[in-house]
């Protein structure tokens, strides 16, 4: 198939735009939750400061962090935060189309592109100011850099292995060079993408699947494992301290039943209206024969978007029954093979209604005795319609009528989940609001007041939006979270707690909703302090209920007769 390059780019370009668009829309919703808050506190250290606190916790994150140093050293805002995530979404966008249109043709990756971008979960992550947009973005890069390598090392084999003779030699040595670029891209790419979340290392599982799928020549399979080992020990490292900080996804729980189901709503969409359409063209495209044919050492879209879409979140739910270690967020950059599968489903029905209305049109032409005029070659590859027997009026033919039908169905896909996408956008829709904690502390404490946060992670709101808690005194406190390396501050000893207690006559408490359940025993002694101190020589006089955070006002008992 001749493919013109400004197909291509178009079709890169429109899913590129799109994701834009539906990512900017609503970006600045007004409050961090806190896990980005971690991100826009962490970044803005200084770089040795980053550096010591990747010694104790969050080294997973610490490529990220690293990369968002200069960015909110531009402007510390939480638009600035949440653009590099909007910019990843938009490349992964392209990305997949770009694979579509390789490895199919360029409406089909167009689909693909445009399906990826009107998803929830891809506009939910591009507004999200942690790494998993990067990852997935990196993933996409990689998986294009594998169907060229593979490609150019099974197609140059013949050429480096001189079987021309001497004139061959010059084309040989480019084959060679050709391919040790195109490897070193990909394992480069790789590394880059483990270092900013090292479960995107799953992706290797998949990369070798689609060579299996695809029977790659030994040559190939060669230079593969030469830089999925180069990954790997670059991935050692952070694997090994990490390891060490395992604290951190404590608080995950084993996959339960309806884990499968809720991911595979994500990945495809959430009402039956998007749903049913999108397994259905998936099907259609896992019938065997693959469309096109795969041959020996040939990549179809099936070969390398099934394995994609699988085999990473397969594997890490089966792990986290026995070690806790999924959500949903960490296999994002799975999603983007289930456009490209949907996108081969479409392309595969519209080549089978082509054939069905070639048959008829000849079935028709032999009824009335019509001979001689040939029809329009069945086998012509061109991207127009013109090929694909679509007439608006009879005899008249639109170019492109199909790919604007599927762009149009994909446009009603958007329309039914633009509910999902407009909830998406409201900050109540996370977590918490850290904004909102502020603002409650700045309407209610005055300057002096003590605050007591519980636990010490509750400090995230005041870390976040300072001028919330202005003038406040942080009673626990010893050390500040950038001197000491740590997320939220090093805090004082249980004696010194008591004492500074001591001499209040009424305390704020920031908590955890669970900390003010009785069910809560705190492993550190400070923290038992705040709840035996607080429970025994204070009184609830007035509380502030927030999204994730409780601010309780406690004043000191009255002492008994």
């Amino acid at each position: 198939m001749v493919v013109k390059r400004p197909q291509v780019a178009v079709a890169v370009l429109v899913p590129v735009l799109v994701m834009s668009a539906i990512g900017l829309w609503g970006i600045d919703r007004g409050g961090m939750w806190r896990d980005e808050a971690v991100t826009f506190q962490v970044a803005r250290r200084s770089l040795p400061q980053i550096w010591q606190l990747l010694h104790s916790v969050d080294a997973v994150h610490g490529l990220y962090y690293l990369l968002m140093h200069p960015v909110l050293a531009l402007h510390p805002g939480e638009v600035a935060l949440r653009l590099p995530s909007l910019c990843a979404a938009a490349a992964t966008a392209g990305l997949v189309a770009a694979l579509g249109a390789r490895l199919a043709r360029p409406r089909v990756g167009l689909w693909a592109g445009l399906l990826y971008a009107v998803t929830p979960m891809a506009g939910h992550f591009a507004q999200e100011g942690r790494s998993y947009a990067l990852v997935a973005a990196g993933v996409a890069a990689s998986t294009l850099l594998l169907a060229r390598a593979a490609t150019t090392g099974a197609d140059g084999a013949g050429a480096e292995s001189g079987g021309g003779g001497e004139e061959d030699a010059p084309v040989g040595r480019l084959v060679r060079h050709a391919r040790v670029v195109g490897w070193c891209a990909y394992g480069g790419v790789v590394a880059v993408t483990v270092l900013l979340h090292e479960f995107a290392v799953l992706i290797l599982l998949a990369h070798a699947a689609t060579l299996a799928l695809a029977r790659m020549p030994r040559r190939v399979w060669r230079d593969w494992a030469c830089a999925a080992g180069a990954v790997l020990l670059v991935l050692l490292p952070l694997a090994l301290i990490s390891s060490g900080q395992a604290d951190q996804v404590a608080w995950l729980r084993p996959p339960g039943g309806g884990t499968v189901e809720r991911l595979l709503r994500s990945f495809t969409g959430p009402n039956m209206l998007v749903l049913g359409p999108y397994l259905l063209l998936i099907a259609l495209a896992l019938r065997l024969p693959f469309t096109p044919p795969a041959r020996r050492g040939e990549l179809s879209l099936p070969t390398v978007a099934l394995p994609l879409l699988l085999l990473p979140p397969a594997v890490l739910i089966a792990v986290s029954r026995h070690w806790p270690l999924y959500d949903d967020r960490y296999v994002l950059y799975a999603l983007a093979g289930a456009p490209l599968l949907a996108a081969a489903g479409a392309e595969r029905l519209v080549l089978a209604a082509r054939r069905v209305g070639l048959a008829r049109r000849d079935a028709d032409g032999l009824m009335r005795g019509v001979r001689g005029a040939p029809d329009s070659a069945p086998d012509s590859d061109s991207d127009s319609d013109s090929g694909l027997g679509l007439d608006l009026v009879r005899g008249v033919r639109v170019p492109y009528a199909v790919t604007l039908v599927g762009v149009l169905a994909i446009t009603l896909a958007f329309v039914s989940q633009l509910p999902v996408l407009r909830e998406d956008r409201d900050p109540a829709r996370r977590p918490d609001n850290l904004a909102v904690v502020s603002a409650a502390a700045a309407q209610r404490m005055s300057p002096g007041d003590p605050v007591l946060f519980l636990p010490s992670l509750g400090r995230r709101s005041a870390l976040a939006y300072p001028k919330g808690f202005h003038g406040t005194r942080d009673i626990a406190l010893e050390e500040p979270a950038p001197v000491s390396g740590t997320l939220y501050g090093r805090e004082t000893g249980p004696d010194e707690l008591r004492r500074r207690l001591a001499g209040l006559d009424r305390v704020w408490v920031v908590a955890e909703p669970y900390a003010l359940k009785s069910a809560w025993y705190p492993s550190d002694p400070t923290e038992r302090v705040k709840l035996t101190v607080v429970g025994e020589e204070f009184v609830p006089r007035a509380e502030f209920v927030r999204k994730g955070s409780i601010l309780r006002l406690y004043v000191r008992r009255a002492p008994t007769m």
